[in-house]
């Protein structure tokens, strides 16, 4: 009985680790002829602004690995106060949901022995709140300002405190995996 009840928590967990990539870009457009970049400020957009990951700190990871993984995709930084070619703006969006899970015991059981017989059944519903963080990074054509790159990463946040390196760690990762879809193939 343990087992049933733990298989639908231990699926939820495993589901909490993976990282949902999404990639979307303009077909139409040459991305070869991209070479360098710049910020389309604000540079960070947050959703909520919540204080617990706005901050100044968090900023600095953000542009710190947004800039390294550019920079080794060949894009280089404009110079300050000249326009790359591309515009780049990153968004941090934090969603609160809520999963329910239900397990059921009991009921009807078949021996080939003793033939059928039941005992009482009963279904249990457990409702789980968790966060959702997404970091997704959006790539403007500097002349016309439209959209021609976006990727995404959403993942489950566990709770508890970040330190420092951890959360540099993590913001990094995840820089990583969502410029992995850039340039378009």
């Amino acid at each position: 009985m343990r087992t049933r009840l733990l298989l639908p928590l231990l699926l939820l967990l495993a589901a909490c680790q993976t990282v949902h990539l999404e990639r979307d870009f303009d077909p139409e457009r040459n991305f070869s002829a991209y070479q360098s970049w710049s910020w389309q400020e604000p540079a960070l957009q947050y959703r909520p602004a919540d204080p617990r990951l706005k901050s100044d700190l968090t900023e600095q990871r953000v542009r710190s690995a947004v800039a390294d993984q550019l920079d080794q995709r060949g894009l280089r930084q404009a110079p300050s106060g000249k326009p790359g070619d591309l515009k780049v703006q990153v968004w941090l969006i934090v969603d609160q949901r809520q999963e329910q899970v239900t397990t059921y015991s009991g009921g009807y059981w078949n021996n080939p022995w003793y033939g059928y017989w039941s005992g009482p059944g009963y279904g249990e519903t457990r409702t789980y709140d968790y966060r959702v963080g997404t970091l997704q990074i959006d790539f403007l054509d500097a002349r016309d300002g439209k959209l021609v790159w976006r990727g995404s990463a959403q993942q489950t946040l566990r709770d508890g405190p970040y330190n420092p390196t951890e959360r540099t760690r993590m913001i990094r990762e995840t820089v990583v995996k969502v410029l992995s879809q850039y340039p378009p193939s």
